[in-house]
């Protein structure tokens, strides 16, 4: 069974593809992971991505992307749900998470095997050692694929894109990485597969998004072009860091969203964004006019905004 099978299945609420005619010209995507709660830094991409969305008479959807279940961090997916509400982001279709669409993944694991793109591989990290680069140990041992992990043969090729804040990026996946891994040894999904699967069946054209996976864009554009998918155009966002300098994450212990104040931090994060600034409001009053003024040459250059929020 292949993907476009699944399309036809109605208990898999899949959302529109890119050729139905009702899909705008531009989709655009918030998609948080519950491996923590949201934070300021989550919030920033949520502005951005909102009123990129807007401002082009576009679409904006939420995705959770779920598919590691083991770092999936007690009450943090409630708390995604509740911040969406209470600063009063609306999806223009109905939230799906990806721990629910494990069988279309595996339709697509089963297209690349068809096509020969993946093999069994059963190095693990001891085995590789610090070496960061994958040298195709397993690609021509013809491994059973089960209880292993599973590679995607990558090609000797420059893969380019033009970030729409960034600029040009490129990357030699042989080079500079080696076959990557789509599913992990203990059947995980890998995110790299899964996030380019569902930006195709929800219609995405347009990913903004940190600029911490800014390096896994050459994967995903390789991964969209073995499966003749669309390529995408991407906008990578300065990182908020604390005063340490360090990345706003769970492991840098970065503060929850706190829902009572969201007028105040939505103020915040359009600042922070460099845009015109708003008026205290309800949120959704403050979106609105975020997203007539939104400016993305407004927003600050270079890959980090130092200092701003803990």
């Amino acid at each position: 069974m292949t993907v476009e099978d699944y399309l036809a299945k109605p208990s898999l609420a899949l959302t529109q593809r890119r050729n139905d005619v009702s899909l705008t010209r531009y989709s655009g995507r918030f998609a948080p992971s519950p491996t923590g709660p949201l934070h300021f830094g989550s919030l920033i991409t949520a502005v951005a991505s909102y009123c990129d969305a807007k401002s082009q008479g576009g679409s904006w959807i939420v995705r959770i992307e779920d598919t590691d279940i083991p770092r999936i961090y007690k009450g943090s997916e409630e708390h995604i749900l509740k911040c969406l509400d209470v600063f009063e982001f609306q999806s223009d279709t109905p939230i799906i998470f990806q721990k629910d669409r494990l069988e279309i993944y595996e339709a697509v694991i089963d297209q690349l095997k068809q096509k020969q793109q993946i093999y069994a591989c059963q190095c693990r990290r001891k085995m590789l050692g610090s070496n960061h680069i994958y040298t195709g140990t397993c690609r021509s041992l013809a491994l059973p694929f089960e209880n292993q992990a599973l590679r995607i043969k990558v090609s000797d090729q420059n893969i380019c894109f033009k970030d729409r804040l960034q600029g040009q990026h490129c990357s030699n996946l042989q080079h500079d990485l080696g076959d990557f891994v789509l599913k992990r040894r203990d059947g995980i999904i890998n995110y790299q597969l899964a996030v380019v699967v569902d930006d195709y069946l929800q219609g995405i054209t347009h990913v903004v998004r940190g600029a911490d996976l800014l390096d896994n864009t050459e994967r995903q554009i390789y991964l969209a072009e073995v499966l003749n998918y669309p390529q995408l155009q991407y906008m990578h966002l300065p990182l908020v860091m604390n005063d340490r300098g360090q990345k706003l994450s769970k492991q840098t212990h970065a503060h929850a969203l706190d829902p009572n104040k969201a007028p105040e931090l939505l103020q915040q994060a359009i600042h922070v964004l460099g845009q015109a600034p708003v008026e205290i409001d309800q949120p959704h009053r403050m979106l609105a006019q975020a997203v007539t003024q939104w400016d993305i040459q407004r927003i600050p250059k270079g890959t980090e905004i130092s200092g701003i929020y803990q």
